[in-house]
């Protein structure tokens, strides 16, 4: 396959005091002699300023002739080649895609509104103008193939599935370097760098989302109360234990059952209890 050539132009200033000197000595010897070769130098230069041209900081300038790549100049600056070149500008500038969120389904089927970010530069300017037929549209093409294909490797989120470790929404930086990864791959051929890809919206379908947003709470929930009961279980451990330890009371084990069934409803209670005094004896 064949890559990206850079050429050296012969610098414009040279080449445009040359075709004017030629040009006005031309134009003298017309008017001092009749002669048809002073018009034909007239013609020839003037066809020649056909070959200026300009390239502005991060653009470049592919060169063809008759079909056959020739080169490309990278270097800014304003340069004269041959006038039977095709010159077509190709810009070296980052640029980013903001894309629309697009419905896809993930790996546990989910429908879901994933939209990302993507900073990308053309690197190999033979590639960008003959490999493919147009890079920028292949690239938003390739984009939205590649968020679609990352959608499917990964759950939302790991609910269902203890030993996934890694989600969509909270993969951060594994999630965004597969995508990387993948749009790579898809982009090498239009010879395009990835700057920097990254998932910049990400949530359930709209049809989908108020019986999600149950189930997260809903686990969230559960996941607090087992945090409560683990702590719960480990101080009424620990009361116990002091209290054996100190010989501040003996209880026999109906009273130890009382005594943990009243420290787990105050520990474990989402309100404030209140608590009840007998002034009678422990046996009351």
């Amino acid at each position: 396959m064949e890559q990206e050539k850079i050429v050296t132009a012969l610098s414009g200033y040279i080449a445009i005091v040359v075709l004017l000197a030629v040009i006005i000595g031309s134009v003298v010897t017309i008017i001092g002699v009749e002669n048809p070769l002073p018009i034909v130098l007239v013609a020839l230069a003037v066809f020649c300023f056909k070959g200026f041209v300009i390239v502005n900081p991060n653009e470049s300038s592919v060169l063809t002739l008759f079909g056959e790549y020739k080169g490309t100049i990278r270097k800014n600056g304003f340069y004269w080649v041959n006038p039977l070149y095709v010159k077509k500008k190709i810009s070296l500038r980052a640029r980013n895609i903001d894309s629309t969120p697009i419905k896809v389904n993930d790996q546990l089927g989910n429908p879901i509104m994933i939209g990302v970010v993507l900073v990308w530069r053309v690197l190999d300017t033979f590639k960008a103008a003959f490999e493919v037929d147009d890079y920028v549209h292949f690239v938003n093409v390739q984009s939205e193939a590649a968020v679609r294909k990352l959608a499917g490797l990964y759950p939302y989120d790991a609910f269902d599935d203890e030993e996934q470790d890694i989600s969509l929404r909270s993969g951060g930086e594994e999630v965004n370097g597969e995508l990387e990864r993948e749009m790579e791959e898809r982009l090498t051929i239009a010879g395009i760098e990835i700057m920097e890809a990254r998932i910049s919206h990400l949530a359930y379908a709209q049809e989908i989302a108020s019986a999600m947003l149950q189930r997260q709470q809903a686990t969230a929930i559960i996941a607090a109360r087992m945090k409560i009961v683990e702590g719960a279980v480990s101080m009424v451990e620990m009361a116990l234990d002091e209290l054996s330890k100190k010989e501040i009371v003996d209880l026999d084990e109906e009273k130890k059952a009382a005594m943990i069934s009243n420290l787990m409803v105050v520990l474990c209670s989402d309100q404030s209890t209140n608590p009840v005094i007998n002034a009678g004896t422990l046996n009351h």
